[in-house]
């Protein structure tokens, strides 16, 4: 297998979201959890997106696991890596984005593009401030991230908090110049001894100008927009295969079951209109967490829902009633705690055979996903911007179709919706 490009996701549900917009635009994706074994057969494709759960962990190790994700790419052709971050760029002052990016860079001598942009999920970049549809960052809702809350708009200022390399900003003016003018600018910044390189984006087509010429490189930074750019430079008119996904599934929708860990107002809207048709179990936080919540009656309660159809469980809580859980327990315990409960509850039934599982937060999903051991995906077609439907394979839940979202997408009937789709 010799790839036209390669991956490398810092989340599970962002690898999907990426895998999405490669496969939307043109290219034969996989997306594999972890970095693959090296004697493991993946079908013929253009790309493969490794899926880390490197956003949050120490940066030396996410630096680490980067590497190796970026040489198993390597050594199957990819002369061009992604490293994919969240459109909100979710990150601290220590990282792991510039570790990361740095590191990287440093192993393949390159002077990377760093874009977040992503205009159809209203993630755009202009002089270098990241805007959330009409606001800046630092002035949205997304702002209060219960693990990466994010402060500041400035791209620019984040990127050289983190990094040893000197970062500048390609400004929308020149990359509105076209191709010439952008790799003219970035000739110029390298020679300064520019590390990494802020770029601005408002619409598609600036993603496209960027992601021509990102590929003059072998490494780019960004979310799924910039993946957009290189998809459409890659692929141009080619067609997707559709015959490396498998046919579609029976619209019966027992043993379905939705999995909610996000707190975003989008998922928390999304749980209030399930429970007007689907039958919803909120697991209590404060119990989990003190030992008394049990698993065991979610799961019989799950069980015998899920025989007559489609069941979901969430520990998804509003924001002032997760900070008062982090402010009793501390916030890794209380993600580890939450997380754990419903990874153990899609495990021991996905075991009695499930036939979809969608999950609503990336940290959960990672944590779902690494419980079930799933080595990897086929990317099927889009449920929503950023969402698209995952079809395992490998040696354990290989029929099982899976949906893992961010807790910001999809709409306000996104879980119905995503139960009919498979």
């Amino acid at each position: 297998m010799s790839l036209r490009m390669g991956a490398i996701a810092d989340d599970y549900t962002g690898a999907s979201d990426l895998a999405s917009t490669l496969s939307g635009n043109g290219l034969r994706v996989i997306q594999t959890i972890g970095v693959p074994a090296h004697d493991m057969e993946l079908p013929d494709v253009d790309a493969v997106v490794v899926a880390l759960k490197s956003r949050s962990i120490a940066a030396a190790d996410a630096v680490r696991q980067s590497l190796d994700a970026e040489r198993w790419l390597r050594a199957r052709g990819a002369s061009h890596v992604l490293f994919k971050v969240c459109s909100t760029f979710d990150s601290t002052a220590r990282g792991n984005i510039g570790p990361v990016t740095d590191a990287l860079a440093e192993r393949a001598g390159a002077m990377p593009l760093v874009c977040p942009a992503f205009p159809r999920n209203r993630r755009t970049v202009y002089q270098g401030h990241l805007f959330v549809g009409g606001d800046r960052l630092d002035e949205s809702p997304l702002k209060d991230h219960p693990v990466t809350p994010m402060r500041d708009s400035s791209l620019v200022r984040l990127m050289a908090a983190q990094s040893r390399r000197p970062v500048a900003l390609l400004p929308l003016v020149v990359v509105r110049d076209g191709d010439d003018a952008v790799r003219a600018e970035l000739a110029r910044l390298r020679m300064q001894g520019v590390g990494s390189v802020i770029a601005d984006a408002v619409f598609d087509t600036d993603l496209e100008v960027l992601g021509r010429v990102a590929l003059d490189d072998t490494l780019s930074t960004g979310a799924s927009g910039l993946g957009l750019g290189l998809a459409r430079a890659l692929a141009g008119a080619r067609a997707i295969d559709s015959e490396v996904w498998p046919t579609a599934r029976s619209p019966d929708l027992r043993g379905s079951l939705v999995l909610a860990g996000s707190c975003s107002a989008a998922t928390l809207e999304q749980l209030d209109i399930a429970e007007r048709d689907l039958p919803v179990l909120r697991l209590d936080g404060e119990a989990l967490l003190a030992g008394h919540g049990d698993v065991d009656d979610a799961i019989a309660w799950a069980r015998r829902r899920l025989a007559e159809g489609p069941a979901v469980i969430a520990t998804s809580a509003p924001p002032d009633r997760v900070l008062e859980l982090q402010a009793r327990h501390g916030a890794q315990r209380v993600s580890e705690v939450l997380e754990d409960a419903l990874a153990d509850i899609a495990l021991r039934l996905a075991t009695e055979g499930l036939s979809r599982l969608i999950v609503a937060g990336g940290e959960t999903s990672g944590a779902v996903v690494d419980k079930l051991g799933i080595e990897a995906f086929l990317i099927g077609r889009e449920l929503a911007p950023g969402v698209p439907l995952l079809h395992a394979l490998g040696r354990r839940h290989a029929d099982l179709r899976l949906v893992l979202k961010s807790g910001n997408f999809g709409g306000p009937g996104f879980f119905a919706d995503a139960l009919q789709a498979g």
